[in-house]
């Protein structure tokens, strides 16, 4: 996992993730695997699929980069607390998946408790072989 600021602001973590080293064949098995474990935590609730290429390709005048082929979120919570309103600027959470010409990219926004953040690599870190 790498982490990094995206477009100076915003602290993600990233695996790239080649073809040969996943243990998954496509995006919607991913995905599968991460609803698993979604579902299997005590915390986190699922909440939707976001098939964010379909999306934006839908769209006039939409860019996608020409590597990626397949772009999915999985959307989710682990709000176990709401402690203000402001809270709801930073929930739900999602896990991107996209398949590009490479392998799998998987990314999400670092959540503000550790403990969630290292739920979500070990999610991550499990899809390769």
């Amino acid at each position: 996992m790498t982490s990094k600021l995206l477009l100076d602001k915003y602290p993600i973590q990233t695996l790239n993730i080649p073809f040969d080293r996943c243990a998954f064949e496509n995006v919607d098995a991913i995905i599968e695997h991460l609803r698993h474990c979604i579902e299997a935590d005590p915390i986190a609730g699922y909440i939707a699929l976001f098939d964010h290429y379909a999306h934006t390709a839908s769209r006039e005048n939409n860019e996608i980069a020409p590597a990626i082929k397949e772009a999915k979120n999985i959307l989710f919570c682990f709000g176990q607390k709401l402690p203000s309103a402001e809270m709801l600027a930073v929930r739900p959470r999602s896990i991107g998946v996209a398949r590009t010409d490479e392998g799998f990219t998987c990314s999400f926004m670092e959540a503000p408790m550790a403990p969630m953040n290292e739920k979500m690599v070990a999610w991550i870190e499990q899809l390769q072989r």
